[in-house]
């Protein structure tokens, strides 16, 4: 095998994911680079950070990356430099840089424009459309529309979902009560939410959905592993069963199971191989009971923030990137549709059995608890000390704070 070092983008609990993998499998350490430090990587003998001034910016992010490269190659020639983006600023921008950093590095990448026809919500959209892949209704509204007051004739009623095409842009707009995404229940909550988004200054489009009806458990989300020759390799299925309810995290998966369901895996992989995709692709989609559909959400262009649930399951992410980007191995078209048997948390145990409805998906979670087949990403026994003990305590007590304060229970919902 040839000698490799992972360089990472970021540093939440994505690039920790990440780390994780490569060191199960490999032993090795993982470098990391982000603009600001989070506290998933902190106190790490997994994961080296370094932390850059305006590394969120494209011409600082360019500069910095070409010396970073430039500077291993000359002292490791013999090593491959694998890069990962672990965050949409991330992957966004090295998009942007195109080919510029592959004298240096090797990495998966899209073409701009389809990786921003992607991104963004409202374009995704018209994407599912041309290949017959199911989303909910939607109406999109820019600015000026949103002026005129377009988004109060909607093509369906309430309650409605709201969120902004551009995820990325969205980081950086502040008011009382902003969310990841709102659930709508009246035509005044639309008005207040919509209102305060933009004069907050967000200048992007707006997506207004139809509300999908259920609640967590009707969720899926999907990992799927594209090498450079636009093959899928890999495709896992989650079953989330609870999400975080704080306003800023709002939709992030806290408890997933495996899943495996042929048809999906089939769909998407056509899909992905005709956009000429590479890298991992991570969807979110709801099972629509009225009509029996599942309905795409979106799509992440690299792997989800709880993504180690597939490594967890024995599909070690790490291994498809070297596999692909290191080793170019050969391929013969047969794609691996993983099963899994482990319940992945991102939340202490008694969050779980306290906030999950009961119902036979929780009965089979607390059964795979009970034979300890079940793990979290940040509690990993080879990277622990007293001050990342102390964190990740610190963090799940966070966790029960939050979910105290916002949680509410389903049999109150309206």
């Amino acid at each position: 095998m040839k000698k490799f070092q992972p360089f990472l983008l970021g540093s939440d609990i994505n690039v920790y994911g990440m780390a994780r993998a490569f060191h199960e499998q490999y032993g090795i350490v993982s470098k990391a680079y982000a603009h600001f430090q989070l506290a998933p990587t902190k106190y790490s003998r997994i994961v080296d950070v370094t932390i850059v001034p305006e590394f969120d910016e494209l011409d600082a992010f360019r500069h910095y990356m070409l010396q970073l490269g430039a500077s291993f190659k000359a002292q490791h020639p013999d090593t491959v430099a694998l890069l990962i983006p672990c965050s949409d600023v991330y992957a966004n921008l090295l998009s942007q840089c195109g080919d510029a950093l592959r004298k240096y590095f090797v990495y998966n990448t899209l073409d701009d424009d389809i990786s921003h026809r992607l991104s963004y919500k409202s374009s995704f959209y018209k994407i599912c459309e041309q290949f017959d892949l199911p989303h909910p209704l939607t109406k999109t509204v820019d600015k000026a529309a949103v002026e005129r007051g377009e988004y109060r004739n909607l093509p369906f009623g309430f309650p409605v979902a709201m969120k902004p095409a551009n995820s990325v842009e969205w980081l950086n707009i502040d008011f009382e009560g902003r969310k990841k995404a709102f659930i709508l229940n009246t035509p005044a909550e639309l008005e207040n939410a919509i209102q305060k988004s933009y004069k907050a200054g967000y200048t992007s489009e707006m997506v207004i959905q139809d509300f999908i009806p259920g609640d967590d458990d009707r969720m899926r989300v999907l990992n799927a592993y594209v090498d450079q020759h636009h093959r899928v390799r890999m495709m896992f299925l989650g079953h989330p069963l609870l999400e975080d309810p704080t306003p800023v995290a709002i939709g992030n998966y806290a408890a997933i199971l495996p899943d495996y369901n042929e048809e999906v895996f089939r769909k998407i992989a056509t899909f992905l191989e005709a956009i000429q995709y590479e890298g991992v692709a991570n969807f979110d989609m709801k099972f629509d009971v009225r009509d029996q559909t599942y309905k795409l959400f979106e799509i992440n262009l690299r792997q989800g923030r709880s993504s180690y649930f597939v490594t967890l399951n024995g599909f070690n992410l790490a291994k498809y990137f070297v596999d692909d980007l290191v080793e170019d191995s050969k391929f013969d078209g047969h794609i691996v549709f993983g099963r899994g048997n482990k319940l992945w948390l991102e939340i202490p145990r008694s969050i779980f059995k306290t906030y999950v409805a009961d119902n036979a998906d929780k009965r089979v979670a607390l059964e795979m608890m009970k034979r300890g087949d079940w793990g979290t990403t940040l509690e990993y026994s080879r990277d622990m000390n007293p001050l990342r003990w102390l964190l990740i305590r610190h963090m799940f007590n966070i966790y029960k704070r939050g979910y105290k304060q916002y949680f509410i229970k389903k049999a109150d919902k309206s």
